[in-house]
């Protein structure tokens, strides 16, 4: 059911409101609130003295009188609570503890195991219980955990409703945290949270319609349209990896054939490029990993490429066409005034936005090519955290950071 102004609601709002504006340009007087705000001196210092009992707001010394007393200023205290972020992919799981600005203070990366299934969220839960171990803090200092993931997520309810790669489905993940560690928990999808982390905490957050395209062990896009996320029926909206380019293509493990992902994403790069070399092809990849070509990251590919590797150039060629593919599609249904590319392969890698530039102004409608940008992410090597975060501080606390630099570089 929808909430109606009730004054429950209206507090909380109130309360949000004020938090973010001591946040963002504290520290800030009561009366100095109150005059920004618009609400009355009486709201403001009983919401002030909520978020000073919940030590999300402390006193900071004195203000200039304008006469009579000095007035005390407040600031915000990120430091007071913390979030457990977690990210879910197919070959790791990431969980990290983060202050209320998604500086990052402890992170631990693990491998999944080859897990599936129901083996993946037991040895989740058990990692997660470990990582509070670590930390020893007070469970009554997190805000709560955030998860995310790849596949079809049903934020609303907290369900992974299917991923096809880790054997997922109808996974009531939300629940099953809340139930073993009793702290609230948020879920959705990797590529909602990252654009979500773009919008609310990178540079690009004067754009109101934006996609974010995610290349790694999968496809995934993100997208926000009118300012709002679109997050579809099911949670589904945005799984641009399982578009079709093809008949009679690769056969994805969705089940269906000539899905985009199977062509752009890294493990079929990976796959052209060993195929590549046990024809004879010659490539400095090789030397890059000291002859054990199984070692090879997205990070050497992007190396090699920017080094003028024929092979290198050759499979970013083929990569780019396909993936360009799928973009001029995207552009001709949602006309957005950005893309952003994310992930390990599109970092520092100047030549891939070149090509894909290059093929959707070739093939995309003049008039919305026009205008568009196509950017790598703004947020950092830390993009999966920042992400994780985001979703749980854009929900709960309504944050919108205006200097994202300094979460990047926290």
């Amino acid at each position: 059911m929808r909430r109606t102004g009730d004054l429950k609601l209206i507090q909380e709002l109130n309360r949000s409101i004020i938090l973010d504006m001591i946040r963002k340009d504290g520290p800030l007087s009561r009366s100095e609130i109150a005059k920004r705000s618009n609400l009355s001196p009486t709201t403001v210092t009983t919401a002030v003295n909520d978020l000073i009992q919940d030590r999300l707001v402390s006193e900071r010394g004195t203000g200039v009188s304008n006469g009579g007393r000095k007035p005390i200023l407040l600031q915000f205290s990120p430091d007071n609570h913390y979030i457990i972020g977690i990210s879910i992919s197919n070959s790791k799981i990431t969980i990290a503890e983060m202050n209320l600005e998604a500086r990052i203070r402890c992170k631990e990366v693990y491998s999944t195991r080859g897990h599936t299934g129901e083996q993946v969220i037991s040895y989740l839960l058990e990692l997660i219980e470990y990582f509070i171990n670590i930390i020893n803090k007070p469970l009554d200092l997190c805000v709560g955990v955030s998860v995310i993931t790849q596949g079809i997520v049903d934020s609303k309810n907290g369900v992974i409703r299917y991923n096809p790669k880790l054997k997922f489905e109808n996974i009531p993940l939300k629940e099953l945290i809340e139930q073993k560690f009793n702290i609230k928990t948020w879920l959705d999808n990797d590529t909602n949270a990252y654009i979500l982390a773009e919008k609310h905490f990178g540079l690009f957050n004067h754009y109101e319609n934006m996609i974010y395209i995610t290349i790694g062990e999968g496809l995934g896009a993100g997208i926000i349209v009118n300012g709002t996320i679109n997050r579809g029926h099911n949670g589904g909206a945005g799984e641009f990896g399982h578009t079709n380019i093809s008949n009679e293509g690769i056969k994805c493990d969705c089940g269906n054939i000539g899905c985009i992902e199977n062509y752009v994403c890294w493990p079929a790069v990976y796959s052209r490029i060993l195929s590549s070399i046990a024809r004879g092809k010659q490539t400095i990849m090789t030397e890059l990993v000291h002859g054990d070509i199984s070692q090879l990251t997205e990070l050497n590919f992007v190396d090699a490429l920017n080094k003028g590797d024929e092979l290198a150039i050759n499979v970013l060629e083929e990569m780019s066409t396909y993936l360009a593919i799928g973009l001029v599609n995207l552009v001709h249904l949602f006309n957005p005034q950005i893309i952003i590319f994310g992930g390990e392969i599109t970092t520092n890698n100047p030549l891939l936005l070149q090509k894909v530039n290059q093929f959707v102004k070739e093939r995309a409608l003049t008039i919305l090519y026009e205008d568009l940008q196509i950017q790598p992410s703004s947020l950092g090597k830390e993009f999966e955290m920042i992400g994780a975060a985001s979703v749980l501080l854009q929900d709960k606390f309504q944050f919108k950071l205006t200097h994202p630099e300094e979460v990047v570089k926290g």
